[in-house]
């Protein structure tokens, strides 16, 4: 299994490790209830160094990265961050990504850990333009700083200004007396918060700095079981489970990041159009169950009938709302809110609706 700078770390403070993408990676420390509402409440950090990164760069940069995903990357601002995809040549996804427009032609791609290789060798085989590409993966470091309180305790250790960086914008500067670090006002929890990317050398110096400056706010390491419950209370997609080679961004209600625009003629462009103009069969829905119980990934979702209709590709009991919930692909006309729809839970149908997301207000 491979390591990431802080692995040693997590072991010494006893987190439950299991391996995750290839990595050793800590799944809990004071137990996934305690983590989620630290985050939702305070501040906690998260160890993402297993995240890919790819370099983008040289006068092809932009029109590779228009070639390739699905939002429009011509609009994004210097020092702007953006949500995207690959779309594969069946409709489908390869990955969903962020794209950060890091200087004039040339930009950062953060690509998730289990694709990091999938990910690299689509760029490279679909690199028809001459881009500059550069996989950077092993070459940078990434803590996720989030909650509440995350702003006021990194403050505290960088002279860059953080509430002049709004949401999805970033800056590159010292912090914790390292540079440069890209400090980026992003994640994936809904609790507000940072993302650091760094030289793996300054790793221990940054985490060291960041637990004492947070120490009076209470932070505390958080596992990738809390933030798996973190991103489904907003309804956000995690590949593998809501998204991947077979589910195209039309039905997984990513639409918005799917742009049409005139001459930008990305990989499968034809069918997305004629998915988005005809419509589709089955749709990514959010839904809570009326019922107790707690739904999971692979469960069958039924109508009022029996009849099965979709299959659950996310659920757990939510931390916040104390309730089942979960997200699922349906037929499309179980896809609307105050839907009603069961999940087969063994031998019981438990009864959902359908609501709109996110589920943590």
């Amino acid at each position: 299994m491979k390591a990431t700078p802080f692995t040693d770390v997590h072991i010494a403070l006893g987190a439950k490790m299991h391996e995750f993408a290839g990595y050793n990676m800590p799944i809990e420390y004071s137990g996934i209830l305690d983590e989620h509402m630290t985050v939702v409440n305070g501040v906690g950090v998260f160890d993402v160094s297993h995240m890919g990164e790819f370099w983008v760069k040289g006068p092809k940069a932009l029109e590779f990265i228009q070639s390739v995903t699905s939002n429009d990357a011509s609009v994004l601002p210097l020092g702007k961050a953006q949500y995207t995809c690959f779309p594969n040549e069946k409709g489908g996804i390869v990955d969903d990504l962020l794209v950060y427009h890091y200087e004039p032609e040339k930009y950062l791609l953060v690509v998730n850990a289990a694709n990091i290789e999938k990910d690299w060798n689509w760029c490279v085989s679909h690199n028809t333009v001459g881009a500059e590409l550069e996989n950077a993966s092993d070459n940078m470091a990434q803590l996720a700083i989030q909650g509440p309180k995350a702003k006021e305790v990194l403050q505290k250790l960088t002279p860059v200004d953080l509430s002049a960086i709004p949401y999805y914008a970033f800056t590159t500067g010292e912090f914790a007396g390292c540079k440069p670090v890209i400090i980026s006002n992003t994640g994936y929890t809904g609790a507000g918060g940072f993302e650091l990317y760094f030289n793996p050398k300054d790793a221990m110096t940054i985490w060291n700095a960041i637990f004492e400056a947070g120490k009076s706010e209470g932070i505390k390491p958080i596992g990738l079981g809390a933030r798996d419950t973190l991103r489904l209370e907003m309804a956000f997609c995690l590949y593998g489970n809501d998204l991947d080679d077979t589910t195209s961004p039309i039905e997984a209600g990513l639409g918005w990041i799917t742009k049409f625009v005139e001459g930008k003629n990305f990989t499968n462009r034809a069918e997305l159009e004629r998915q988005k103009k005809e419509g589709v069969a089955r749709k990514l829905c959010a839904f809570e169950l009326i019922d107790k119980g707690i739904p999971r990934h692979g469960y069958e979702i039924a109508d009022a009938e029996g009849n099965v209709i979709g299959t659950v590709t996310s659920g757990t009991m939510s931390p916040v709302l104390k309730k089942g919930i979960g997200m699922g692909y349906v037929k499309t006309p179980f896809s609307k809110a105050g839907s009603e729809i069961y999940i087969k839970v063994r031998n019981r149908n438990l009864k959902a609706k359908v609501v709109k997301p996110p589920f943590r207000k």
